[in-house]
């Protein structure tokens, strides 16, 4: 399941505003309120064994979808890896199991993947990723912050 890279990168919420905005989009989505395409991930806590919830923004790609984790190696990077992949999303009531396959860092796919991702959730992720970016930046850049960010492939369940 690790198949990412040996980066350390974290950048944790700064302050209440971050977090209760975090809660409040989770509790949306739970609720079956999507903004701008979020949904609640669900995964197994590594250390309590209980369900794990947090916003995320599912990228769609030709037909694939994937999870990057703007802030780096966050609690649902590490309960997903400890999870071997196996989580679920939710809006509302739908809910979907799936399958997580961990991209490696090194991987040519990631540099694009980061390029959507950016392209279309930049203005909200933009003060979590390691160094400035946007859609238009070069590939070396871009591969550079793709390696410490997570990224995975969402398999269906």
């Amino acid at each position: 399941m690790n198949a990412g890279s040996a980066s350390t990168y974290y950048k944790a919420p700064t302050g209440r505003f971050e977090r209760g905005m975090n809660a409040s989009i989770t509790w949306l989505a739970r609720h079956g309120i999507s903004l701008y395409g979020s949904s609640e991930l669900i995964v197994t806590g590594r250390k309590s064994g209980t369900p794990q919830r947090i916003a995320v923004n599912p990228l769609n790609i030709e037909g694939e979808r994937f999870l990057i984790a703007p802030r780096g190696t966050t609690q649902w990077v590490r309960n997903l890896r400890a999870a071997g992949g196996a989580a679920e999303l939710r809006v509302g009531r739908r809910t979907e199991a799936f399958t997580a396959q961990e991209l490696a860092a090194d991987d040519p796919a990631t540099i694009e993947v980061l390029r959507e991702y950016v392209r279309r959730w930049g203005w909200e992720v933009k003060a979590m990723l390691p160094e400035p970016i946007d859609a238009e930046s070069d590939d070396a850049t871009m591969a550079r912050v793709a390696a410490q960010l997570p990224m995975f492939r969402i398999v269906a369940g």
